[in-house]
Protein backbone atom coordinates (compact mmCIF):
# COMPACT_ATOMS: atom_id res chain seq x y z
CA UNK A 1 0.00 0.00 0.00
CA UNK A 2 1.37 3.58 -1.20
CA UNK A 3 0.66 6.73 0.31
CA UNK A 4 0.90 10.26 -1.09
CA UNK A 5 3.68 12.03 -1.47
CA UNK A 6 2.78 15.02 0.65
CA UNK A 7 3.29 12.74 3.89
CA UNK A 8 6.43 13.60 5.15
CA UNK A 9 8.96 12.17 7.59
CA UNK A 10 10.16 13.32 10.69
CA UNK A 11 12.96 11.20 12.41
CA UNK A 12 13.23 11.41 15.71
CA UNK A 13 16.98 11.25 17.37
CA UNK A 14 16.62 10.58 20.89
CA UNK A 15 17.68 7.43 21.07
CA UNK A 16 20.96 7.42 19.43
CA UNK A 17 21.48 9.84 22.26
CA UNK A 18 19.88 7.53 24.92
CA UNK A 19 23.02 5.33 23.70
CA UNK A 20 25.65 7.65 24.15
CA UNK A 21 24.12 8.48 27.58
CA UNK A 22 24.54 4.78 28.65
CA UNK A 23 27.70 5.09 28.66
CA UNK A 24 29.01 8.81 28.60
CA UNK A 25 26.28 9.99 30.85
CA UNK A 26 29.05 11.72 33.19
CA UNK A 27 31.46 12.51 30.34
CA UNK A 28 32.25 16.13 30.35
CA UNK A 29 31.53 16.05 26.35
CA UNK A 30 28.22 15.20 24.30
CA UNK A 31 30.32 15.01 21.49
CA UNK A 32 33.92 14.61 20.24
CA UNK A 33 36.95 12.55 21.48
CA UNK A 34 35.91 9.09 22.26
CA UNK A 35 32.39 9.76 23.19
CA UNK A 36 29.69 8.56 20.96
CA UNK A 37 27.32 8.12 18.81
CA UNK A 38 26.78 11.74 18.15
CA UNK A 39 23.17 12.45 17.72
CA UNK A 40 23.87 15.17 15.53
CA UNK A 41 25.92 13.46 12.73
CA UNK A 42 23.13 10.64 12.95
CA UNK A 43 20.41 13.48 11.71
CA UNK A 44 22.46 14.77 9.03
CA UNK A 45 22.70 10.90 7.86
CA UNK A 46 19.02 10.70 8.24
CA UNK A 47 18.61 14.30 6.04
CA UNK A 48 20.92 12.48 3.56
CA UNK A 49 18.78 9.56 3.21
CA UNK A 50 15.54 11.38 2.49
CA UNK A 51 14.28 12.54 6.11
CA UNK A 52 12.56 15.66 5.98
CA UNK A 53 12.73 17.27 9.21
CA UNK A 54 14.19 16.02 12.50
CA UNK A 55 12.63 15.86 16.11
CA UNK A 56 14.59 16.00 19.22
CA UNK A 57 12.89 15.66 22.87
CA UNK A 58 14.96 18.11 25.13
CA UNK A 59 13.57 16.07 28.72
CA UNK A 60 13.41 17.96 31.86
CA UNK A 61 16.18 15.58 32.96
CA UNK A 62 18.24 15.78 30.38
CA UNK A 63 17.95 11.72 30.11
CA UNK A 64 18.93 11.48 26.67
CA UNK A 65 18.83 14.27 24.31
CA UNK A 66 21.01 17.42 26.00
CA UNK A 67 20.78 21.27 25.33
CA UNK A 68 24.31 21.10 22.89
CA UNK A 69 22.47 18.57 20.63
CA UNK A 70 19.73 20.77 20.10
CA UNK A 71 21.60 23.89 19.51
CA UNK A 72 24.35 21.93 17.20
CA UNK A 73 21.58 20.78 15.32
CA UNK A 74 19.87 23.81 14.95
CA UNK A 75 22.90 25.33 13.51
CA UNK A 76 23.50 22.12 11.14
CA UNK A 77 20.41 20.39 9.63
CA UNK A 78 19.28 21.22 6.50
CA UNK A 79 15.75 20.53 6.30
CA UNK A 80 13.22 21.31 9.76
CA UNK A 81 14.01 21.19 13.45
CA UNK A 82 10.72 20.17 15.36
CA UNK A 83 11.61 20.71 19.28
CA UNK A 84 9.67 18.17 21.37
CA UNK A 85 8.69 19.65 24.81
CA UNK A 86 7.50 20.18 27.87
CA UNK A 87 4.57 23.24 28.78
CA UNK A 88 7.36 24.50 31.59
CA UNK A 89 8.27 28.15 32.05
CA UNK A 90 12.34 26.74 31.26
CA UNK A 91 11.10 25.26 28.12
CA UNK A 92 9.26 27.87 26.60
CA UNK A 93 12.13 30.31 27.23
CA UNK A 94 14.24 28.00 25.89
CA UNK A 95 12.56 27.24 22.51
CA UNK A 96 11.49 30.94 21.50
CA UNK A 97 16.01 31.57 22.18
CA UNK A 98 16.33 28.88 20.02
CA UNK A 99 13.84 29.32 17.30
CA UNK A 100 13.26 25.88 15.97
CA UNK A 101 11.18 25.53 13.18
CA UNK A 102 8.42 24.26 15.40
CA UNK A 103 7.47 22.43 18.95
CA UNK A 104 5.77 19.83 19.86
CA UNK A 105 4.22 20.07 23.40
CA UNK A 106 4.30 16.79 25.07
CA UNK A 107 3.47 15.68 28.47
CA UNK A 108 6.35 14.50 30.92
CA UNK A 109 6.72 12.56 33.25
CA UNK A 110 10.41 11.74 35.13
CA UNK A 111 9.46 8.01 35.90
CA UNK A 112 8.35 6.87 32.39
CA UNK A 113 10.69 5.20 29.66
CA UNK A 114 9.30 7.81 27.33
CA UNK A 115 6.32 9.84 26.26
CA UNK A 116 3.61 7.87 27.07
CA UNK A 117 -0.24 9.28 25.85
CA UNK A 118 -1.29 12.23 24.68
CA UNK A 119 -1.09 15.96 26.63
CA UNK A 120 -4.06 16.77 28.36
CA UNK A 121 -4.69 20.29 26.53
CA UNK A 122 -8.79 20.17 28.07
CA UNK A 123 -7.35 20.88 31.79
CA UNK A 124 -4.68 23.26 31.16
CA UNK A 125 -6.15 25.90 28.44
CA UNK A 126 -5.47 29.05 29.55
CA UNK A 127 -1.36 27.42 30.11
CA UNK A 128 -1.69 25.90 26.24
CA UNK A 129 -2.68 29.57 24.60
CA UNK A 130 -0.16 31.28 26.04
CA UNK A 131 2.51 29.01 24.57
CA UNK A 132 0.59 28.81 21.32
CA UNK A 133 0.54 32.59 21.26
CA UNK A 134 3.96 33.11 22.35
CA UNK A 135 5.57 30.51 19.64
CA UNK A 136 3.00 31.99 16.90
CA UNK A 137 4.39 35.51 16.86
CA UNK A 138 7.78 34.12 16.96
CA UNK A 139 7.38 32.43 13.98
CA UNK A 140 7.79 29.17 15.49
CA UNK A 141 4.69 26.30 14.59
CA UNK A 142 2.94 24.60 17.36
CA UNK A 143 1.66 21.20 17.27
CA UNK A 144 -0.03 19.43 20.22
CA UNK A 145 0.46 15.87 20.65
CA UNK A 146 -2.84 14.91 21.77
CA UNK A 147 -4.95 11.38 21.92
CA UNK A 148 -7.66 11.27 19.03
CA UNK A 149 -10.07 11.76 21.49
CA UNK A 150 -12.75 14.67 19.80
CA UNK A 151 -12.83 16.66 23.18
CA UNK A 152 -9.24 17.07 23.12
CA UNK A 153 -9.25 18.50 19.48
CA UNK A 154 -11.53 20.79 19.17
CA UNK A 155 -10.01 22.28 21.89
CA UNK A 156 -6.70 22.20 20.15
CA UNK A 157 -8.93 24.47 17.82
CA UNK A 158 -10.25 26.42 20.22
CA UNK A 159 -6.67 27.81 21.16
CA UNK A 160 -5.31 28.18 17.62
CA UNK A 161 -2.68 25.84 17.84
CA UNK A 162 -2.03 25.14 13.89
CA UNK A 163 -1.07 21.78 14.10
CA UNK A 164 -1.96 18.22 16.18
CA UNK A 165 0.14 15.52 16.07
CA UNK A 166 -2.06 12.21 16.92
CA UNK A 167 -0.52 9.83 19.12
CA UNK A 168 -0.65 7.03 17.44
CA UNK A 169 0.73 4.63 20.74
CA UNK A 170 -2.63 2.95 21.85
CA UNK A 171 -2.91 1.32 18.28
CA UNK A 172 0.75 0.36 18.15
CA UNK A 173 0.02 -1.41 21.06
CA UNK A 174 -3.38 -3.27 20.64
CA UNK A 175 -1.77 -3.88 17.03
CA UNK A 176 -1.21 -7.68 17.71
CA UNK A 177 -4.17 -8.11 20.35
CA UNK A 178 -8.13 -7.22 20.43
CA UNK A 179 -8.75 -3.62 19.80
CA UNK A 180 -6.67 -3.19 16.71
CA UNK A 181 -9.63 -2.03 14.47
CA UNK A 182 -11.46 0.19 17.10
CA UNK A 183 -7.72 2.03 17.80
CA UNK A 184 -7.34 2.77 13.91
CA UNK A 185 -10.80 3.71 13.32
CA UNK A 186 -10.47 6.26 16.60
CA UNK A 187 -7.44 7.77 14.69
CA UNK A 188 -9.23 7.90 11.45
CA UNK A 189 -12.25 9.62 12.98
CA UNK A 190 -10.26 12.06 14.91
CA UNK A 191 -8.57 12.70 11.77
CA UNK A 192 -11.43 13.47 10.31
CA UNK A 193 -12.17 15.92 12.81
CA UNK A 194 -9.27 17.31 13.30
CA UNK A 195 -9.32 18.20 9.04
CA UNK A 196 -12.60 19.85 9.47
CA UNK A 197 -11.51 21.90 12.10
CA UNK A 198 -8.70 23.32 9.84
CA UNK A 199 -5.81 21.71 11.71
CA UNK A 200 -2.87 20.28 10.08
CA UNK A 201 -2.82 16.43 11.06
CA UNK A 202 0.29 15.12 11.97
CA UNK A 203 1.10 11.32 14.14
CA UNK A 204 3.37 9.34 15.82
CA UNK A 205 4.70 7.15 18.47
CA UNK A 206 4.93 3.58 18.14
CA UNK A 207 4.60 3.32 14.31
CA UNK A 208 7.07 0.88 12.81
CA UNK A 209 7.77 -1.22 9.51
CA UNK A 210 4.77 -3.63 10.43
CA UNK A 211 1.94 -1.52 10.97
CA UNK A 212 2.81 1.48 9.02
CA UNK A 213 0.89 0.27 5.93
CA UNK A 214 -2.44 0.13 8.21
CA UNK A 215 -1.31 3.93 9.34
CA UNK A 216 -1.26 5.36 6.17
CA UNK A 217 -4.83 4.97 6.07
CA UNK A 218 -5.50 7.50 8.20
CA UNK A 219 -6.52 10.47 6.25
CA UNK A 220 -5.38 13.94 5.71
CA UNK A 221 -2.02 13.00 7.12
CA UNK A 222 1.04 15.75 6.89
CA UNK A 223 3.66 14.04 8.63
CA UNK A 224 5.02 11.45 10.38
CA UNK A 225 7.65 11.38 13.77
CA UNK A 226 8.72 8.07 13.78
CA UNK A 227 12.11 7.21 16.24
CA UNK A 228 12.92 4.11 17.75
CA UNK A 229 12.23 1.92 14.54
CA UNK A 230 14.28 3.03 12.71
CA UNK A 231 17.19 3.35 15.35
CA UNK A 232 15.80 -0.56 15.83
CA UNK A 233 16.44 -1.17 11.87
CA UNK A 234 19.59 0.66 11.65
CA UNK A 235 21.23 -1.56 14.27
CA UNK A 236 21.06 -4.21 11.37
CA UNK A 237 20.88 -1.89 8.24
CA UNK A 238 22.55 1.37 9.30
CA UNK A 239 21.03 4.43 9.40
CA UNK A 240 20.83 5.49 5.61
CA UNK A 241 18.98 2.31 4.56
CA UNK A 242 16.64 2.78 7.69
CA UNK A 243 15.35 6.00 6.56
CA UNK A 244 14.96 5.08 2.98
CA UNK A 245 13.07 1.92 3.68
CA UNK A 246 10.45 4.24 5.83
CA UNK A 247 10.35 6.67 3.63
CA UNK A 248 9.42 4.62 0.32
CA UNK A 249 6.72 3.69 2.49
CA UNK A 250 5.61 7.44 2.07
CA UNK A 251 6.15 7.92 -1.55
Amino acid sequence: MSAPSSILLGVNVDHCATIRQARFREHPLDHGDEVEPDPVAFALLCEKAGADGITMHLREDRRHVQDSDVQRARAQIATRLNLEMACTPEMIAYALELKPDSVCLVPESREEVTTEGGLDISGQKSRVAEVVAAMTEAGIITSLFIDPDPAQIEVAAELKSPWIELHTGAYANAYYHAGRQRELDTLKAGADLAHGLGLTVNAGHGINYVNIEEVLSIPHLHELNIGHTIISRALFVGIEQAVREMKAYLC
